[in-house]
Parts: structure tokens; C-alpha cells; sequence
């Protein structure tokens, strides 16, 4: 091949890849994945059968919003957010008991109360003070279900 040639040949692959970094260059960066926020659910209107072999709901009841250990528990649950996404929970809340809730009416709490409900419905845990997420996802570790989804990889 004639040395020109050869030149022009460089040339133009030296244009394609310049227009590729060019190409590249502008197209914007992929988002960054950030995991969902978990937010508390009211449970007015809610049934639990929805949550049935989908989520673990914890559900925390007070009389009001403003009983200081409905206010702790939920700090305590949102500052951990990620351990508890990771184990397929859903925070319900109930501060209504005039409303009288199918959540309210199929748990009957007295007062403050924390639920913990396994994916098929039964109740875990029921406590009458705040619990910190540490000791909940230990609960939630040693049901059967969860140890099934551990050895799965999930």
C-alpha cells in the first residue's frame, strides 16, 4: 500500500475514534441507583391482607401522634431504613382509635404498641415500649421464611 494511503487511513480512524469520545462525552452519566426511602404507611384504609407473602409489616399504634413513644419508635425505625428495606418490611401507622381501622380491629392494641407481622400474617411481635432496628431484624432473622431467603441469596 502507497504511504499516502496508509495516511489517510489513519486518519479517518483517528476521526472515528475522536468522534466517539466526542459522542461519549456528551451523552450524560447513568443515575446513581439509590434505594427507596422507607416511608410510613397510614393504615386507615389499608387491610393487612395485602401485605400476605409480600412484606413484613410493622405496625406501630398510639392514641395520638404526639405520645412520645409512638415519636421514638418511629426515629428508631427510620434511622436504620436500609436493614429494614433489605428484609422486605413496611412501616404502618395507626394514631386514630376513633377511626377504628381493619389494621386497628383485627390487632387490637391498647395504648402504644409495636406489631411485627411475618410475610404470611401471623404476628411476630407484639411490644408495649419502642424497639430499636437491631433488635427487630434479629426477630426477623431467626423466622423460618428469612432463613430460607438468607440461604437463597436474597
Amino acid at each position: 500500500m502507497k504511504p499516502q494511503y496508509i495516511l489517510v487511513v489513519l486518519a479517518m480512524l483517528a476521526k472515528g475514534a475522536l468522534a466517539q469520545e466526542a459522542t461519549a462525552a456528551v451523552e450524560p452519566a447513568p443515575e446513581p441507583v439509590v434505594p427507596p426511602v422507607l416511608e410510613p404507611i397510614d393504615a386507615t384504609g389499608l387491610s393487612l391482607d395485602a401485605f400476605l407473602w409480600v412484606a413484613r409489616p410493622i405496625v406501630v399504634f398510639a392514641d395520638t401522634p404526639a405520645d412520645p413513644r409512638f415519636q421514638q419508635q418511629l426515629e428508631l425505625l427510620l434511622a436504620r431504613p436500609e436493614a429494614l428495606a433489605d428484609r422486605d418490611v413496611v412501616i404502618l401507622i395507626d394514631t386514630d382509635p376513633s377511626a377504628r381501622s381493619d389494621v386497628r380491629t383485627q390487632l387490637r392494641p391498647r395504648g402504644f404498641s409495636m406489631v411485627l407481622l411475618a410475610k404470611d400474617g401471623t404476628v411476630v411481635l407484639r411490644k408495649p415500649s419502642p424497639w430499636d432496628v437491631r433488635e427487630i431484624t434479629r426477630a426477623i432473622d431467626k423466622l423460618p421464611l428469612r432463613q430460607d431467603e438468607i440461604k437463597a441469596g436474597r
